[in-house]
């Protein structure tokens, strides 16, 4: 093999590395966006999620004073209505 072809087979396989690397730094790359996309996500949900806790826990907090309400009606209607019958 003369020293042009050996000169040649080493850019070449320069080239063919360099490619290699630069093929795997954009995979890299895109793995990384796909990594931040979905924290992204898991961020979203975990926030979901504690709005959804919090809507439960008001509402086990509001749920006496609606039936306390709901009672009062009740109790009125039916003092209302034995008015009425009466």
């Amino acid at each position: 093999m003369s020293d042009q072809e050996l000169k040649q087979l080493i850019e070449s396989n320069a080239r063919a590395i360099q490619a290699m690397l630069d093929s795997r730094a954009e995979e890299r790359l895109e793995f990384q966006s796909g990594m931040d996309q979905l924290r992204d996500v898991v961020v979203r949900l975990a926030n979901l999620q504690e709005g959804v806790t919090r809507m439960l826990v008001s509402l086990d907090e509001e749920r006496p004073t609606i039936l306390r309400k709901l009672n009062a009606i009740e109790n009125k209607l039916d003092r209302f209505l034995e008015s009425r019958a009466e």
